[in-house]
């Protein structure tokens, strides 16, 4: 990323309750065009959240989201529709739906949104599937027929399918093996690369944060933390950052877990 790239996305003092439970209490990021950027930080930190903030899921209580300048909620319908339409989630366990089929589900949005027809939407659909690494007989396949690591490519082929602007990742290799991973890992690189797409990721997983990530910010208690490049993560001097990155159960994060 540039240093003098332009703000995409800038978001300034975020903050989102439920209740008594302040879940995210301001949170200022801005972010890039290219950035690779990933979320990190404990279950229940508010990455999640944030993201469902960006994307227009959830009205934060306080704040401003900024969009290339302006501000999400001023936007209008046809505008935030625009922004929508460059924007594109991988979900943490696929989110496909179970009474389609593998190439209507990649194509949903085409197919749906834009009219497009069953021909054209098949061959955006090989064209993606090879991107992952599966064969055009995977297309009339349902999702009960495959595993689940070619549920999670298919989901990101989905998630490529538009060539977005702006990747959302949730946990983009969780559940799957150590090869499975690393071949999304590629999928990702090879994709972001290809569409110059700027990717905001939440990933558990700290290898393949850093795989796939070029910046790094941590969330705790609702803030953020610390925040920089991924090659300084593991020297980043920040004892938060510490004992996340290295799993120490000692450190100043409690998770929480009592003997029984």
């Amino acid at each position: 990323m540039a240093l003098d790239s332009p703000s995409l996305l800038r978001l300034s003092g975020i903050k989102k309750s439920f209740g008594d439970n302040h879940v995210l209490q301001g949170i200022d990021l801005d972010v890039r065009k290219g950035d690779s950027i990933a979320l990190i930080g404990t279950s229940g930190c508010g990455k999640s959240l944030l993201f469902k903030c960006i994307l227009g899921l959830v009205p934060p209580d306080a704040g401003s989201i900024a969009l290339n300048g302006q501000e999400w909620s001023a936007l209008s319908g046809s505008a935030r529709r625009d922004f929508e339409r460059r924007c594109s989630v991988l979900f943490q366990y696929g989110g496909l739906f179970d009474s389609l089929r593998v190439w209507e589900n990649i194509c949903f949005r085409h197919i749906n949104s834009d009219g497009m027809g069953v021909d054209e939407a098949r061959r955006i659909a090989v064209e993606k599937l090879a991107i992952v690494g599966l064969g055009p007989d995977t297309c009339d396949l349902y999702p009960s027929e495959i595993s689940g690591g070619m549920q999670k490519r298919v989901g990101f082929a989905r998630a490529i399918a538009s060539d977005p602007e702006v990747l959302f990742l949730d946990e983009p290799t969780a559940g799957l093996d150590p090869i499975m991973t690393n071949e999304i890992c590629r999928f990702v690189g090879d994709s972001v690369s290809a569409l110059g797409a700027t990717t905001i990721s939440i990933s558990s997983d700290i290898s393949v944060v850093e795989k796939i990530s070029t910046r790094v910010v941590m969330i705790h208690d609702g803030r953020i933390i610390w925040e920089g490049a991924t090659s300084d993560m593991r020297s980043s001097g920040n004892a938060h950052v510490h004992q996340f990155v290295n799993k120490l159960a000692d450190g100043p994060i409690h998770v929480g877990v009592s003997a029984a």
